[in-house]
């Protein structure tokens, strides 16, 4: 009687396999250029890094640096829906701006009965009562004197003489 053959079955290939990707890789990486940049990077290391160093020590970067981490500081604590609002709110006011022409109606002075008539219009001064409030606040707010922007934000007080 015969004896069985076992035989298992090679599944057949699909792509290219993990040492022919990491080739490929290799290749288009030395065909780009990356890789010499790499190198070059990495060989230049301290030249790089006093570049940098220098450029940080600068006076103007320092105070690039402090005024990203000022504005993102206020820009964490305005709500997503109130922050795209406002800035949405600000583009329809420029869009407008922009669309104003002098000859429309309404561009002429108004005189002072139209003046008169202006003082007794509740929707306009509704308008103008939250600009109002908002020039009060920015007006209060550029009187406080700061001496360190990160200490007032965090309430710290600043040690001084």
């Amino acid at each position: 009687m015969a004896e069985r053959i076992s035989h298992d079955v090679t599944p057949p290939r699909i792509g290219p396999d993990a040492h022919e990707e990491l080739e490929q890789l290799l290749q288009t990486l030395h065909e780009h250029g990356v890789l010499r940049l790499a190198k070059d990077v990495v060989g230049a290391n301290t030249s790089i890094a006093s570049v940098v160093m220098d450029g940080l020590g600068k006076e103007a970067t320092l105070n690039a640096i402090q005024n990203l981490a000022i504005l993102g500081m206020m820009l964490s604590e305005i709500p997503p829906e109130r922050f795209y609002r406002v800035t949405f709110a600000l583009r329809e006011a420029l869009d407008r701006i922009g669309q104003y022409q002098p000859g429309e109606e309404g561009g002429d002075a108004p005189g002072v009965s139209g003046a008169y008539r202006m003082l007794n219009d509740d929707e306009l001064w509704r308008a103008v009562t939250p600009l109002v409030e908002g020039l009060k606040a920015f007006a209060e707010r550029l009187d406080k004197p700061v001496d360190k922007p990160v200490s007032d934000y965090f309430g710290k007080p600043t040690s001084g003489p």
